[in-house]
């Protein structure tokens, strides 16, 4: 780990996070959203490679200190979420990485994973602060994103085989977002499956998980920029 564990007000609240920062000193804002399993290494080490990257970056804790062990536990949190406490978790989480010296701009680029796709792609249409969304495979059957408010463009990487976020919802969504003249990109990569870049789940697929990762940080750069 190069980053830390930090604390962050929201209101009364005060939520955790992981941050790591580039080794300037200083770089472009990115939040980094966990899987359905918490705030495990893994995300972390995402965290870590965003910062290697020359992002300044934040991984805040959704589920306040838990970590899911198995499947059905981690489908008991993700179904647990409340998604009026997350929505303010999330938007604290921004305001303290724009807040936060080494973040250079004052808007910041948001990532997730699975469930953290599509919440990630939620708190683009609900914080004008968000300059840039990507969803890995985003999932949620209880979080509607409001997509006439996506604040910025959209990136988006699908697996072919995926039970949760298929061809068909990756079709359906895209429609919506053309239809509303929201700019987007939607790769789905041929053979692979649901997390196939989360390289410690069997579903890891390398060749996928490096060529969406080169389009992710250069999606970023680009569009945090300015």
């Amino acid at each position: 780990m190069n980053g830390e564990l930090i604390q962050f007000a929201g209101g009364e609240e005060v939520y955790e996070g992981y941050l790591s920062v580039p080794s300037s000193g200083s770089g472009p804002g990115v939040i980094v959203i966990q899987e359905w399993w918490g705030l495990v290494p893994h995300i972390l080490a995402v965290t870590d490679r965003f910062a290697a990257a020359g992002f300044t970056a934040l991984a805040p804790d959704l589920y306040r200190g838990v970590r899911a062990e198995d499947p059905d536990e981690a489908a008991s949190l993700m179904m647990a979420l409340h998604i009026g406490d997350t929505s303010k978790l999330l938007a604290s989480a921004i305001d303290a990485l724009i807040e936060d010296p080494a973040t250079t701009g004052e808007r910041v680029g948001v990532v997730g994973f699975c469930m953290g796709g599509q919440l990630s792609l939620y708190a683009a249409c609900d914080n004008w602060k968000i300059a840039a969304c990507i969803d890995y495979y985003g999932i949620h059957p209880n979080v509607q994103p409001v997509l006439r408010e996506l604040s910025g463009p959209l990136l988006g990487f699908f697996a072919e085989h995926d039970d949760y976020a298929g061809p068909d919802q990756v079709h359906a969504l895209t429609e919506e977002l053309t239809l509303l003249g929201k700019p987007h990109e939607f790769i789905t990569y041929p053979g692979t499956h649901h997390a196939f870049f989360n390289d410690t789940r069997p579903a890891y697929n390398k060749e996928a998980a490096d060529d969406s990762w080169k389009r992710a940080v250069a999606f970023f750069h680009e569009s945090l920029s300015s």
